[in-house]
């Protein structure tokens, strides 16, 4: 088991400066066109592909890092760069984890190089679960998929929202309800593959921020697809759903319910990062403009009220990515959760990166509120860390039921 350590090797800082200098050679100079233009960035993601940073390979290197500091280190810098641009390069891996975690190996051997496409031919991939009505409550999800024995094949119909990517993906991943007597256990996720008649996009949402990442609701009227397109397969499904109703019978419905949310737990540290790389873009523009800037003949950092601002700033940005590289070393290293630890770097980064980002727009003074400096974008940007993943308001109720043993509903 690797030990926890803030000191990172020679092959990570190698990665960290080789994605650093990504972030400022490409992501930076065009962030402020494509938040403008609000369409996905593809020549950036081609850029991407073509030195291997928009690939599989790369996220699951990152992802086996025995010190699980991979994939945090990975996001500050793409989301140092950017948050809109970096999360139209990273939200395929959404879609492409769930077929990792579900899916066969014939399934992740399909379906995973057609999410990605190459180089020349850039693809992106869509996981479809938030509904209109289920967000943070996925046990109220409608979208419904019924097994058609005659012909082998499942039928889809619910509208999805939320989707990143949604309607433009050459993949989409869909969640939806196999039975709904088990709640969130008789969920199942299916693979509608490119051209499946019956999927349509319906509203692109015009967001407050990341607007250079594409989100829009995924409509699904009679939508087939074959059976080897059910996520595991149907046996594995008829399995699991049995032990859930045997589970449910038993009154261990609780226990199965937490499992769930511990999933859920492991991933929240990524967003943290994602967080934690908008709030130090921010504080640099920031200390930077703060050393620059004059005012009654002397640098504005030289007053107190914007270097108290500027220490506050660095040290919560440092509290908070120390507590997303201990979720993800834990996560990584199979150690419990035991105080919702996964939950809280979540809450804190995101927080922070709310309260950095108005600081630098503070510090900026009038020039910040303008698009002219990027630290208004910024400020968009991270509105969406305490929404998306789970809002800050769920992640305090994790934490809390984790601390006082009631089970977390």
């Amino acid at each position: 088991m690797a030990e926890f350590t803030m000191d990172l090797n020679d092959e990570q800082k190698e990665v960290r400066d080789w994605l650093h200098g990504f972030a400022a050679d490409v992501i930076r100079p065009a962030a402020a066109e494509w938040d403008e233009r609000e369409e996905t960035p593809w020549p950036v993601i081609q850029e991407a592909a073509k030195i291997g940073i928009y690939s599989l390979d790369f996220y699951a290197q990152q992802f086996f890092d025995p010190t699980g500091l991979g994939i945090p280190m990975a996001m500050e810098e793409l989301f140092w760069g950017d948050a809109g641009i970096a999360l139209s390069i990273v939200g395929t891996g959404l879609a492409a984890v769930g077929v990792l975690a579900n899916g066969t190996e014939e399934q992740i051997g399909t379906w995973i190089p057609q999410m990605y496409g190459d180089a020349d031919d850039v693809k992106v991939a869509a996981f479809c679960s938030s509904e209109p009505d289920a967000g943070s409550d996925v046990a109220s999800m409608h979208t419904r998929a019924v097994y058609d024995a005659a012909k082998d094949e499942w039928v889809l119909n619910g509208t999805k929202t939320w989707a990143t990517n949604g309607g433009i993906a050459n993949v989409h991943v869909v969640v939806a309800v196999v039975d709904p007597e088990l709640g969130s256990k008789g969920h199942a996720s299916f693979i509608v593959p490119p051209n499946t008649p019956g999927l349509s996009q319906g509203q692109k949402f015009k967001k407050h921020g990341i607007r250079a990442s594409h989100t829009a609701e995924v409509v699904l009227e009679d939508v087939r697809v074959p059976g080897s397109c059910l996520l595991g397969g149907k046996d594995k499904l008829d399995e699991r759903m049995a032990r859930a109703r045997e589970r449910a019978k038993a009154g261990g419905g609780e226990r199965v319910k937490n499992a769930a949310m511990a999933t859920f737990e492991a991933s929240r540290p990524a967003v943290g990062a994602m967080a934690v790389g908008t709030a130090r873009a921010a504080y640099e523009e920031a200390l930077e403009y703060a050393k620059t800037r004059t005012q009654f003949g002397r640098p504005i950092i030289d007053n107190q009220g914007v270097a108290f601002q500027l220490a506050d700033m660095r040290t919560q940005i440092d509290a908070a990515r120390l507590l997303v590289w201990r979720a993800s070393w834990m996560a990584t290293t199979g150690k419990k959760f035991e105080s919702a630890e996964g939950s809280m770097s979540k809450l804190f980064a995101s927080e922070t990166a709310k309260k950095v980002t108005g600081q630098a727009v503070q510090i900026l003074g009038g020039n910040g509120f303008t698009r002219e400096y990027p630290v208004e974008r910024m400020h968009r940007d991270a509105a969406i860390y305490t929404i998306f993943e789970g809002t800050s308001e769920i992640q305090r109720l994790v934490i809390a039921r984790t601390l006082s043993g009631l089970p977390i509903r």
